[in-house]
């Protein structure tokens, strides 16, 4: 019995990686999200969509409220690269908008945070790191 090749065309290959990548990010922002909570945070959404952008995560802590960006690369310096000033911009604007849906004032106590995650699960919270 000859079961052929384990070859896979490019687009299965691509296919795979997008899977593989959509997974680990859901596993690197639960992990985040258990850092936040761990020191006494309050998840309040995941990946929430507003205007243009996308919100991994929101927490409350202390009255405030904390956005989160999660990115996931091999090291935290390519992590960090990997956020680019449009995206910071979607992700305030996305934050205006849950300001809005949840009836919030606009000078809600708050701030930007990117978590970076990097191939072996080291995680490393820069705090207000959008807001710059």
């Amino acid at each position: 019995y000859n079961c052929g090749s384990l070859e896979m065309a490019a687009w299965e290959v691509t296919f795979m990686n997008s899977k593989m990548n959509y997974y680990a990010g859901h596993v690197a922002e639960e992990s985040v999200s258990r850092c936040y909570t761990d020191d006494g945070a309050k998840p309040l959404a995941r990946r929430w969509r507003g205007g243009r952008g996308e919100i991994d995560l929101i927490l409350e802590d202390g009255g405030q409220l904390i956005f989160v960006e999660v990115k996931k690369s091999k090291t935290h310096d390519q992590a960090a690269r990997n956020l680019s000033r449009p995206q910071a911009a979607r992700i305030m604007e996305a934050a205006v908008c849950y300001l809005a849906a949840h009836e919030l004032p606009m000078d809600t106590d708050m701030r930007f945070d990117a978590a970076l995650v990097d191939a072996q699960g080291q995680i490393q919270i820069m705090q207000n790191a959008l807001a710059a």
